[in-house]
């Protein structure tokens, strides 16, 4: 088929309406929030999980570090 016979078996209104424009941003725009809202709960539940890891490394390091270190005195008698 050309190029001709393919545009003229569409049927495309005469005008176009700010109410289908609207409809058009609005359904484009829904999409995007659903996409986002999604993302965003995933991205919080990652930044709470790598901040609990950090914390709990922070605690095991300095605990290490804290610990009392006990010094061993020899007595000799000469």
């Amino acid at each position: 088929m050309s190029k001709k016979t393919q545009d003229a078996n569409v049927d495309t209104p005469d005008r176009i309406t700010r109410d289908d424009i609207e409809q058009q941003v609005r359904q484009l725009t829904g999409d995007v929030n659903d996409k986002a809202q999604t993302m965003s709960k995933v991205g919080a539940a990652a930044g709470a999980a790598a901040l609990v890891a950090l914390l709990i490394m922070i605690f095991v390091i300095g605990r290490s570090k804290g610990q009392k270190k006990t010094t061993i005195v020899e007595i000799v008698r000469v």
